[in-house]
Formats: structure tokens, C-alpha cells, sequence
């Protein structure tokens, strides 16, 4: 029998993080939750802030939980979302928290952009889906406010890589999360030298990039002193950015790597954000994808995610908190058994009108929204979040309509990873508006990808084809079959009027 090995994946979320021990014996993964902790902003004065040094407290708390496990660690991994950076400075010092892609000081930074670097150029070099958070217009920010940690900053750092440099001192940029920057180059693999000319940003912060399943380093010392550590554990670079790593985890036979066949399925790593895509051998950067805004950001092991971001669970996030600010705090599950019992196919959204983005009344938003488009506004709690997993469902159909024209394929299957994968209200809307099976699960695929992809980066799995067997050998999946009716179509010809305007 072969040996189990133990690996640590601390895979944060914009909602939540945790610490998930994978145990895995060459031919299953096992899954066990050593620690748990919530994530979200924090307003210091009109800035809105990660608060990094307790996700780091809490990130050391996973270890020692796992240290006193008495697992023996073979290593540890961490991914996060993307787009957000912290800056390092003289000294190895880290220059302020890092700020939250919600905040508003990227207003503006689009049209100054385009003022200095056609959009159209930006595109063809980085082929990514232009949203007014990503990286790019984050450092353009601190550039127009002449702020004084850009002139001190030695290395800029995606969150996973400032994460990875506290456990390890190393400073390096993990592939798949800097693909998030809009500074990139997917063809050439390096940073963007025009770019950054053009915006003057400076070129010399940008670190040197490293592949998902690459060694990081060693956990310092004095870290593996503080959590009980007995020995020296590798840290390794998993896919840090969390949509890489539930990619990976994607249940599916169909090989990608070394084809040149159109994929016939795709993912939907669904959670906070809907993303919606397919694994490409190649970056696609072309007409169609530039007008439908699709976005080419960095797989593994020579893939590419083409892809869209949807505003996704957020907007029943948001609307939550708000209803528990005012005192009517209910659960997802009593959210859902009320959309379930709401009349169906009332008003619809655009889930990414541009009004939903940031924080605040999100169901004041909705209804503005349905008052704008001349819809009746919904009618109670329960109605206004069956819009937002109908309009979800029908922006994943348009989706993957577009996706279908640009890859010249037909996507039988749709993949659900991820938490929003227990929704089974949405899962059963996605199957039915977009026509499709839908196959839900792993519900914690970002952590199972980034486990697996430590044992690849450790010799113990010799492929991503093998990786997702395992996957598939480990974990169940459910099925959602389509019930296509014409109500369906007939909400699809309202939406697509939406889209449109």
C-alpha cells in the first residue's frame, strides 16, 4: 500500500477562509476541516482595507491545529482571490495593509488608463476582461494620488505571495494569481514592459514569476517555532489564485493539456463570483472575445482559463447583511426555502450592472435597477433573491452561448466547484436555463486543487488528467438534469434585451 502523505491547504475566501488537511494514499484524497475563521473589509477612515495580520494569525492557527494533529506534513499551500497586492519595502517591511478590491479609489482609473494606452492595446497584450479593480488600476491609483508607498516599494505581491513570504521570506509571483494583474502577457508568460512605460508604473516591483506546483521555500523558523512545528516543512506554490485551484479540481475525463479539440464542458466556480469558462490549450485574444469582455488568465501545467467573471453570490450576500442590519438576520437556507416558494420569472438584472459592485444596500440597488428598466420592483425578501439566481442562471446561458461561438464548440456539460455548488436552487436554474446537465461538486474543490497540485509539485502525481481522476475517485457529484420549458426561453428574450441595453 502506498504511503499517506499529509499536505495543508489555507485557502482564503472573500467571505471566509480555512485550513483543510488533505490525506492522500496515491490513489484517494481525504478531506478533514482543521480550522475555520471569517474574512471581509475593514473601513479605516474612507479606505477599505484586508485586515492581513489576523489572516495571518488565523493562518498560523491552522497550522499549529494541524501540528497538534500530529500529521505529519509533507507541505503547505495557500491560495486567495486575485486582483489585490500588498507593497514590500527596504528592510523586508510591509507597507500598510493591503487594500480591498471594493474600495473606491480605482474610480476613474479605467478612462485615465485609456488616456494613456489604447484599451484595445491593453487587451491584445494581456487578453484579460477589463473590470475597474484589477491590479493595473489599483497601482495606477496610488500613481495619481502620488502616494508614498509606491515610491517606497521594493517588490509588489499578489495576496497569496505576501501570504507565502511571511511563512517563508521568499518574495515571488505565483503564475495564475499574477495573471489577474492586467499587467501580464499570457503569450510571452513575463510582465509587460509597455505597459507599465506607458502608465508609468515602476517595472522594478514586479517579481519574478514561479509555476503552480513549484517549491517556495522553507517555513521559517521562527513560524514553525511559534506553531509547534517538530520539523522543517516545504512550502509550495499551489495555483494561488482560488479559481485556478477549483479548476484543477474539476471532476471531468476530458484531457486538455497537449489537444487541440475544442472543450466540450465547462466550469462554473461558483461562490462569491461566478466564473464561467473553459480550459483552453492557448490564450484566445481576438475580436470576439475583446467585445464580450472575456478574460484569459493563467491555468496549469500549459492551460489556459478563457472565462468570464459574474458578479455571482454576492448579490445574495450583500442583501443578507443588509436585511441583518436592520434586524431581520435570516439564514442562506430560509433565503432559499422563500426564493423556492416566490412566484417565478418576475423582474430580471444584469447581475454585472456596475451598481451592484460595491458595498451597501444591495436590494435598494436591485430595486432601482427593475425601476430603471421599467420592471415592477420585487415584492419581499424571497422574490428578490429568486431575481438573482434567475438572472445568474440566464448570464451563465448567455455565457456560455458566446463561449460556444468562440471556441467553434458545444458545451454538453456544465461543472459547478465550489461553495455555491450546495445551492441547489441555482444548480437546478443552471441546468435549466442554459439546457445542460449540471454536475455539482466538490463543494471544497479550491482546497482539494491546491492539496493535489502540492503532491504534483512533490512527484506524488504525474499529471492533470491523473489529478482529476483522483478527484473524481474521491469525492461524490451531483446531477441536475435540465427541465427546459418555454417560460425559460421566453425570460431568456427579456435578458438578453437587459444584456443588450
Amino acid at each position: 500500500m502506498a504511503k499517506t502523505t499529509d499536505y495543508l491547504a489555507l485557502d482564503l475566501g472573500a467571505e471566509s477562509g480555512r485550513g483543510m488537511l488533505g490525506r492522500f494514499d496515491g490513489d484517494r484524497l481525504g478531506l478533514e476541516e482543521i480550522h475555520r475563521f471569517p474574512n471581509g473589509p475593514v473601513r479605516m477612515l474612507d479606505t477599505l482595507y484586508w485586515d492581513l495580520p489576523r489572516l495571518f494569525d488565523e493562518m498560523k492557527d491552522a497550522i499549529r491545529k494541524t501540528a497538534a494533529s500530529k500529521a505529519s506534513l509533507d507541505a503547505i499551500g495557500v491560495d486567495t482571490w486575485g486582483v489585490d497586492f500588498g507593497l514590500i519595502g527596504r528592510g523586508d517591511t510591509l507597507l500598510g495593509n493591503p487594500v480591498h478590491y471594493r474600495d473606491p479609489r480605482t474610480d476613474g482609473m479605467l478612462d485615465l488608463a485609456f488616456s494613456k494606452i489604447a484599451k484595445e492595446r491593453i487587451y491584445e497584450i494581456t487578453g484579460l476582461q477589463f473590470l475597474p479593480f484589477n491590479t493595473v488600476y489599483q497601482l495606477l491609483a496610488l500613481k495619481a494620488a502620488n502616494s508614498p508607498l509606491l515610491e517606497a516599494a521594493e517588490t509588489m505581491l499578489m495576496v497569496p505571495d505576501v501570504l507565502g513570504w511571511l511563512l517563508t521570506g521568499v518574495r515571488a509571483a505565483e503564475r495564475t494569481d499574477s495573471s489577474t494583474t492586467q499587467l501580464l502577457d499570457p503569450r510571452t508568460g513575463q510582465w509587460s514592459d509597455e505597459i507599465c512605460t506607458a502608465l508609468g508604473l515602476p517595472r522594478s516591483i514586479l517579481p519574478n514569476l514561479i509555476e503552480p506546483g513549484d517549491e517556495l521555500g522553507m517555513l521559517r523558523s521562527s513560524v514553525a517555532e511559534e506553531v509547534g512545528l517538530a520539523k522543517p516543512v516545504t512550502v509550495i506554490a499551489p495555483p494561488t489564485h482560488d479559481t485556478a485551484s477549483a479548476v484543477v479540481a474539476v471532476p471531468t475525463a476530458s484531457p486538455t493539456v497537449g489537444t487541440d479539440s475544442p472543450p466540450d464542458w465547462c466550469y462554473l466556480s461558483s461562490g462569491t463570483w461566478s466564473l464561467l469558462g473553459v480550459e483552453v490549450p492557448r490564450p484566445v485574444i481576438n475580436e470576439q472575445t475583446y467585445r464580450y469582455n472575456f478574460t484569459n488568465e493563467g491555468g496549469v501545467l500549459g492551460t489556459t482559463r478563457l472565462l468570464k467573471n459574474i458578479m455571482g453570490l454576492w448579490l445574495v450576500q450583500e442583501s443578507r447583511r443588509t436585511w441583518a442590519r436592520a434586524g431581520n438576520d435570516m439564514s442562506y437556507e430560509q433565503l432559499m426555502a422563500m426564493a423556492m416558494s416566490s412566484s417565478p420569472f418576475g423582474p430580471l438584472i444584469d447581475p454585472d450592472d456596475p451598481s451592484f459592485l460595491s458595498h451597501g444596500d444591495m436590494p435598494a440597488r436591485i430595486v432601482a435597477y427593475c425601476e430603471k428598466t421599467g420592471q415592477p420592483a420585487p415584492d419581499s425578501e424571497g422574490a428578490l433573491i429568486r431575481t438573482c439566481l434567475e438572472s445568474l442562471a440566464l448570464k451563465y446561458r448567455w455565457t456560455i452561448e458566446r463561449l460556444e461561438a468562440i471556441c467553434g464548440t458545444k458545451i454538453k456539460t456544465i461543472h459547478i466547484v465550489g461553495g455555491g455548488s450546495k445551492n441547489t436552487l441555482l444548480c437546478q436554474f443552471a441546468a435549466d436555463a442554459c439546457g445542460r446537465p449540471v454536475h455539482a461538486g466538490p463543494v471544497e474543490a479550491t482546497a482539494i486543487g491546491n492539496i493535489l497540485m502540492q503532491a504534483y509539485g512533490r512527484n506524488r502525481i504525474g499529471s492533470l488528467q491523473d489529478l482529476r481522476a483522483i478527484v473524481a475517485r474521491s469525492f461524490p457529484v451531483t446531477v441536475y438534469e435540465p427541465r427546459r420549458t418555454a417560460a425559460w426561453d421566453d425570460a431568456n428574450g427579456r435578458f438578453q434585451e437587459l444584456v443588450k441595453s
